[in-house]
């Protein structure tokens, strides 16, 4: 296998994620970011702790698909991640909860 064989692979297995993810984010409540791993998920729970005076972060999902193109199966019934590094958690939201003014205004 050539060199510009494996780069169109890995550029068709990125690709195939993208759209899977895509695909799959509507079903999600929280998108979550560590330093090693992206996360969709519909439970998250973040605690902070601490031990002999480090804090590191204790984070567990429910119900998860994680982004790795390395991964054959993404979808996760329970993630467990304990990271010294940040954490980002964001609830996404969904299309109907966003409404357009019946007037088709942004208030102004």
């Amino acid at each position: 296998m050539s060199a510009e064989d494996l780069e169109n692979y890995e550029t068709d297995m990125e690709l195939q994620l993208y759209r899977e993810y895509r695909d799959v984010v509507g079903l999600f409540s929280y998108v979550v970011e560590t330093e090693r791993r992206f996360y969709l998920a519909n439970h998250v729970d973040l605690q902070a702790r601490s031990a002999d005076g480090e804090v590191y972060f204790d984070l567990t999902l429910q119900d998860a698909w994680v982004w790795d193109v390395y991964r054959s199966a993404r979808f996760v019934k329970n993630v467990r991640v304990i990271t010294f590094k940040d954490v980002n958690v964001e609830e996404l939201t969904k299309s109907d909860d966003i409404a357009l003014p019946k007037d088709g205004t942004m208030g102004s």
